[in-house]
C-alpha cells in the first residue's frame, strides 16, 4: 500500500479543511521543520498556506522533493514566485469565489463607519443610554455620496456593483482604464489625487504588490475630505499605519474601516484599538460558510494536482 504523501500546514486547520485534505495526503505542522534536515526534509511534498507565512527562496531550497504550494486565499504577497519559477513549483490559489463576500464585507465597513454603528451599539448597551437625543450619533450619508474605488479589479466590480444601489458616483483608479467597466457599471476613471480629492468613502480593492506597497501614506491621506472615510480590505501594508494613525487622531480625516492592518494582527495597545473614529475586523473578507468551504475545496484540487504532477486548476501565473 502506497504511503500518502506529506504536506506542510502552516495552522491548525479546521475540521471542514481538514475533511478535504485527509483522502489524499498527511498533513504535518509547521513547526515540525524545527532542527529537521537531509533526507527528513525529503518527506514533504506538498505546502498548504492558510495563514501567509513567509515562502522564499531559502524556504523552497529547503525542501528538494516539494511538488506544490497551494494557497487557501488569492493574495500570494507571502510568495516568491519568481523563486517558485525558477524551481518549477507551481502555485495555487482561489480565484474568483471570494470576490462577493469581500466586497459584502467592504460595504458592511462603509456603512458601519458612515452611521456609527458600532459606538451606537456600545452606547446603546451602556448606563449612559437614559433617553433619546436626535443630536447625538449623527453620521454621514451613504446614499448620493461619491464612492472611490482604488483597484477595480473582481472585487473592486462587486464593490461598485452594490454601490449603484445606494445611488453613489463611483470613480475608480487603476493602473489601465477599464472601459468596459465604465460602459457596465457606469463608474468613472480617475487619477488617484482627483478620486481622493473628490470621495466621501474611499476602498482599498487591490493587491499588494512592491508598487502598491505604502500607496497611502500622509500626503494621499492629507488630500481626503475631513468627512471622507477610508476602507480597507486589501492588505494593511498597502496604508501607511503611522500617517493613518496620525490621520485619524488629528481629523485629516472622519474614520476608518479596517479588515486589514499593517502589522497584523495589531499589539494589544496600538493607538488603533483606542480611537472611536475606526472600525476594525479581524480580516473576515471572505468569512462565510459557503465561501471558505469553496475556497477549501479550490486549494485541495490545486494541492491534489500538484501532488499527482497535474496541472493545477487554479495556477498562479509564476512568470
Amino acid at each position: 500500500m502506497n504511503k500518502l504523501p506529506k504536506v506542510l500546514v502552516d495552522l491548525p486547520l479546521p475540521s471542514f479543511l481538514g475533511e478535504l485534505l485527509t483522502p489524499f495526503c498527511v498533513t504535518i505542522p509547521w513547526d515540525w521543520l524545527d532542527g529537521r534536515s537531509g533526507e527528513e526534509l525529503r518527506q514533504v511534498e506538498g505546502v498548504y498556506t492558510y495563514a501567509h507565512p513567509l515562502i522564499d527562496e531559502a524556504f523552497l531550497r529547503r525542501l528538494p522533493a516539494l511538488k506544490v504550494v497551494s494557497n487557501f486565499g488569492v493574495g500570494v504577497d507571502h510568495i516568491d514566485l519568481k523563486a517558485a519559477a525558477a524551481q518549477h513549483i507551481p502555485i495555487g490559489n482561489t480565484p474568483g469565489v471570494l470576490d462577493g463576500a469581500t466586497a459584502d464585507l467592504t460595504l458592511a465597513l462603509l456603512l458601519a463607519c458612515a452611521r456609527n454603528v458600532v459606538v451606537g451599539d456600545r452606547f446603546a448597551r451602556s448606563p449612559e443610554f437614559t433617553t433619546f437625543d436626535p443630536g447625538r450619533w449623527l453620521g454621514l450619508e451613504v446614499f448620493g455620496s461619491t464612492l472611490g474605488i482604488v483597484g477595480l479589479g473582481r472585487i473592486g466590480k462587486q464593490v461598485a456593483r452594490r454601490a449603484r444601489a445606494f445611488d453613489m458616483r463611483v470613480l475608480y483608479h487603476n493602473r489601465r482604464r477599464d472601459t468596459r467597466a465604465e460602459e457596465e457599471l457606469g463608474v468613472e476613471c480617475a487619477g488617484l489625487n482627483e478620486l481622493l480629492e473628490q470621495s466621501h468613502f474611499v476602498s482599498l480593492n487591490l493587491p499588494l504588490t512592491a508598487e502598491t506597497t505604502g500607496m497611502i501614506g500622509e500626503a494621499e491621506l492629507r488630500r481626503m475630505r475631513p468627512d471622507a472615510i477610508l476602507i480597507n480590505v486589501a492588505r494593511g501594508p498597502v496604508v501607511q499605519t503611522s500617517a493613518l494613525v496620525r490621520a485619524l487622531e488629528e481629523k485629516w480625516i472622519a474614520g476608518a474601516g479596517l479588515d486589514v492592518t499593517d502589522p497584523e494582527p495589531l499589539p494589544r495597545a496600538h493607538a488603533l484599538l483606542r480611537l472611536n473614529n475606526v472600525v476594525l475586523t479581524p480580516h473576515l473578507g471572505s468569512a462565510t460558510v459557503r465561501t471558505r468551504r469553496r475556497m477549501g475545496e479550490m486549494a485541495a484540487a490545486n494541492l491534489q494536482a500538484g501532488l499527482e504532477g497535474r496541472p493545477l486548476p487554479y495556477a498562479v501565473a509564476t512568470e
